[in-house]
Formats: structure tokens, C-alpha cells, sequence
């Protein structure tokens, strides 16, 4: 049973990053052969362009829980879809078929990128005003100490190197440094029914 969920919205001028997070449940007994295949495919996207990475989180302690989720992130939108239109990905997918008794793939881009938990990456993602909430708690003193500590720098640049470098640093920290320390930190009021 194979399920799929693209929450990329339709943005005409856009490629943005994404970030897709598959979820399978293994066949008891084929968990080692799976462990091969992931290396396997991980191996494989790694030569597309536009990869970024990925994480595999295993099943926990549970003898219940079967699921292996494998988040992998692109630097374009393009770049994913090119990766999944691949004949490598369906011949790897294909060599999957025995080993999986289920499978879901969702794709996030935007804010969504920043609220996925390291231990529940297959989670949906919070509400949207909870996320710019938390997203707004993280930006307004994060730009607020760049501007003190770089401000008399920034100033002396041009306008248009000041905004690159502002944004960069940005951009940067957020990702990862703040939004992940802030989503861990905030749990308890997007994630109240989950934890």
C-alpha cells in the first residue's frame, strides 16, 4: 500500500527548497535487507543534483513499531521532482516492493521544513498561525541582536549588500540553529495533542 502527500503549493515562479519525508513499515524479519537497500538508494539520490542530505530514523524500542522514516532534502522543488521521475528511484523502489508492507511519502517546503521534530519526522505540521507565531518569537530578537552587533557595519554597506548579508545570516540561523532549538522548545503549544 503505498500512500503520497505533496503539500507543495502551486507557485508558478517558484522552486523552492522541499523536504520529503518517506515512512515504510518493514516485513518482520526483512529488516536487514531493508538497512541494504536504504544505504542503497541513499547512495543513488546522493549523485542527483540538488541533494542536500538526508536522515534515517529507525524504529524504536516498541516491538510493535516497524516504521523506518527517511527525510531527504533537495535545494529545488525541480530537483525532487527530477529525482522522482528518475528510472534509478523506480528501479530502487522496485527492489523495495518485498521488503515494505507500507509506505508513505510527504513533501514539505516553507515554514513546514522547520517544524519537523527529529523524533517524529512524519508528523503533520502544526497550524499555520501557531508556526508563524513561533517563527515571529525567533525572528524579532534574532534580527533585533544582528542590527545591535552588526549594525554600524551593515550601515556602511550599500543597501542592496546590506539586505544580502542580513538575509543570509538570517536564513542561516534559523535553520540551524534557532528553529530547531525553538520547536523543541515550543512544543507543548503547536504539538498539544501530541506529545
Amino acid at each position: 500500500m503505498e500512500e503520497y502527500v505533496d503539500n507543495r503549493k502551486p507557485d508558478p515562479g517558484g522552486d523552492p527548497p522541499v523536504t520529503a519525508v518517506a515512512s515504510r513499515r518493514v516485513r518482520p524479519g526483512r529488516e536487514r535487507e531493508f538497512e541494504d537497500w536504504a544505504t542503497g538508494i541513499l547512495g543513488a539520490v546522493n549523485e542527483f543534483p540538488g541533494y542536500l542530505g538526508s536522515e534515517v530514523f529507525r524504529p524504536g524500542d516498541d516491538p510493535d513499531d516497524d516504521e523506518y522514516r527517511i527525510v531527504f532534502r533537495f535545494d529545488q522543488a525541480s530537483n525532487m521532482r527530477a529525482w522522482e521521475g528518475s528510472d534509478e528511484r523506480r528501479r530502487w523502489l522496485k527492489r523495495a516492493e518485498p521488503l515494505i508492507h507500507e509506505e508513505k511519502i510527504k513533501v514539505l517546503t516553507g515554514l513546514e521544513t522547520w517544524f519537523t521534530r527529529p523524533s517524529r519526522p512524519g508528523e503533520p505540521a502544526p497550524p499555520r498561525y501557531k508556526m508563524a507565531v513561533v517563527t515571529w518569537l525567533a525572528v524579532y530578537p534574532l534580527i533585533t541582536l544582528i542590527l545591535v552587533l552588526l549594525g554600524p557595519v551593515l550601515g556602511l554597506l550599500p543597501m542592496l549588500v546590506r539586505t544580502l548579508v542580513l538575509t543570509a545570516l538570517m536564513v542561516t540561523l534559523m535553520t540551524y540553529v534557532i528553529m530547531p532549538r525553538m520547536t523543541r522548545l515550543f512544543s507543548f503549544w503547536p504539538y498539544p495533542d501530541r506529545e
